[in-house]
């Protein structure tokens, strides 16, 4: 193996650029060259390469974001254009590949793999933590870090007029931000994908909980089946007219912020190990961190979101929030 290349693919997570660097500077270290996919798939078909060295990662670290960009691509799901990106790895004599991404980006890489016979490992970079294979995905103590901040300041608010506020996070298919963070933040209830709303059960919640609160905070993920924040808060604001309800929707600003230092660190031990794994053979895998130990899981396996969500959490939320 002489030369790899570096993408990063799907939606961008903090923590991305740490994976960038410790990829291009193992590489180097292991005398291999590196060259950056602009665009992930995308620019592959689009032959956007460019050669990266020490310098080209320097100052990147604490940036949120890609500096390889990102981007989602119809053409690449089609035969046609995956035999373009093929062509152009083979242009550019390209050995082994690191893709950073989510659950797109390794679906994209199994079929990829039907025409390519170039080894593929794979980084989990993702805001949702929804990949089987790692404790954590890269963004993810971030994304739930930038929603604790936000909440807090809602807080200020809602403790000043006695108000119940609705928060919506993101989570279409995951409610593992919702959890987390509304555990942080003390949250009354959340909600989120992997269970059943019962808004009348909610306003009877919201009822009997503790008079003197000043304030309530509910946390829904954007995928609850209920329908998100807005939909939500109109029913409980039917049951309960006399509270005071306001809707604070969060949106991007959680893929977004400097890394936090957790995010560094693992998406540095991510990268670093995704290039020893080239250089040891594997190919299909996601490089994850399970129980502080490096981890490979074959991509058909780190794509099925089949992690349930731990019962304790909720049961702690549930007497906690009293």
């Amino acid at each position: 193996m002489k030369k790899i290349a570096v993408f990063t693919s799907g939606g961008d997570s903090p923590g991305m650029n740490a994976c960038i660097r410790a990829v291009v500077r193992t590489a180097i270290f292991h005398k291999l060259e590196v060259t950056g996919i602009m665009h992930g798939y995308d620019g592959m078909i689009k032959n956007e390469f460019i050669l990266l060295h020490p310098k080209s990662v320097a100052n990147i670290i604490q940036r949120g974001g890609t500096i390889l960009k990102t981007a989602r691509s119809k053409e690449f799901l089609t035969l046609e254009g995956r035999k373009k990106a093929l062509e152009n790895l083979k242009k550019h004599d390209v050995d082994g590949i690191v893709a950073i991404g989510g659950d797109g980006t390794f679906r994209g890489a199994l079929e990829f793999a039907k025409i390519c016979d170039i080894p593929f490992v794979g980084c989990p970079g993702t805001i949702d933590n929804d990949l089987i294979g790692t404790d954590f995905t890269i963004g993810y103590d971030t994304a739930i870090n930038t929603v604790v901040d936000a909440v807090d300041k809602i807080r200020d608010t809602a403790e000043s007029h006695d108000r119940l506020f609705f928060v919506e996070v993101m989570g279409r298919d995951a409610g593992l931000i919702a959890l987390r963070s509304g555990i942080g933040v003390g949250a009354e209830c959340i909600l989120i994908p992997e269970t059943v709303t019962d808004i009348d059960e909610l306003t009877k919640r919201l009822k009997s909980g503790r008079k003197n609160k000043s304030s309530k905070i509910i946390i829904v993920a954007e995928g609850d089946e209920a329908g998100g924040a807005f939909t939500i808060a109109e029913q409980v604001k039917k049951r309960l007219p006399d509270y005071d309800t306001r809707v604070t929707i969060l949106g991007h600003i959680q893929r977004g912020g400097n890394p936090s230092a957790m995010d560094r660190v693992n998406g540095s031990r991510i990268g670093f190990s995704a290039v020893e794994a080239l250089l040891a053979g594997k190919q299909g895998v996601m490089i994850g961190v399970i129980n502080k130990k490096i981890t490979y899981t074959p991509f058909a396996n780190a794509i099925k979101h089949t992690q349930r969500l731990d019962p304790e959490l909720i049961r702690m939320l549930e007497i906690l929030s009293l």
